[in-house]
């Protein structure tokens, strides 16, 4: 644990001196990088920023699942017609049936620097109506080109629930690293394979080596 002095100490790195690692960002710290450019998430406006996180917001597309045509799921072998692609028309909403899990993705487009990773969580207020957001995949790399992210939505509720396009659908928190990463996401020697993803994008599971 390094003391406040050596926290303090003008000669440190100047990325270390923009926040001290291992900490989740604050609001104030949030805006400062927006305003520097080396976070960004457009279009934002500031009503979306809170204490420790910044809400996403849901966007019109989603990739629904054809599982009355399709057999099976085979990560490395996944079928061509898997996915379809629905666009929900302004002023309407996507239904979420029980058990029901589709792809959709956030209205921003997220970049971040490479000493710098987000989580992805959902609201409190949708959790409790049954409203999942991701199912593993809450966590963007440092480096993160801009990019939408792609939410895996699951309804674990008895009930449909109405997902509005445009609706706060989950939030982002912001974690400091103890060094600006070696290898950032898209490294030409990492396998990166949803660099500057637009709209919800299914599995590149495929692309990985058996």
């Amino acid at each position: 644990m390094q003391s406040q002095q050596t926290r303090r100490d003008p000669g440190r790195k100047a990325w270390e001196r923009r926040y001290d690692p291992d900490m989740i960002l604050s609001d104030g710290t949030i805006r400062r990088l927006l305003d520097e450019g080396r976070l960004v998430i457009d279009p934002i406006e500031d009503a979306q920023i809170q204490p420790a996180s910044v809400d996403v917001r849901l966007g019109p597309e989603f990739l629904v699942f054809r599982n009355h045509t399709t057999e099976v799921i085979d990560p490395y072998d996944k079928p061509a017609d898997l996915n379809e692609r629905v666009r929900v028309p302004d002023g309407t909403a996507f239904i979420l049936h029980p058990g029901e899990f589709v792809l959709g993705t956030t209205v921003e487009a997220i970049g971040l620097p490479d000493d710098l990773v987000a989580r992805v969580e959902g609201k409190s207020s949708l959790g409790r109506l049954g409203l999942l957001i991701h199912a593993t995949a809450g966590f963007v790399d440092p480096g993160w080109p801009r990019g939408q992210i792609t939410l895996e939505l699951s309804n674990v509720a008895t009930l449909p629930i109405k997902l509005w396009p445009g609706m706060r659908i989950g939030q982002l928190s912001f974690h400091a690293l103890d060094a600006p990463a070696e290898r950032p996401y898209g490294h030409v020697d990492l396998n990166s394979k949803y660099v500057g993803q637009s709209g919800p994008m299914a599995s590149q599971y495929a692309q990985n080596p058996k």
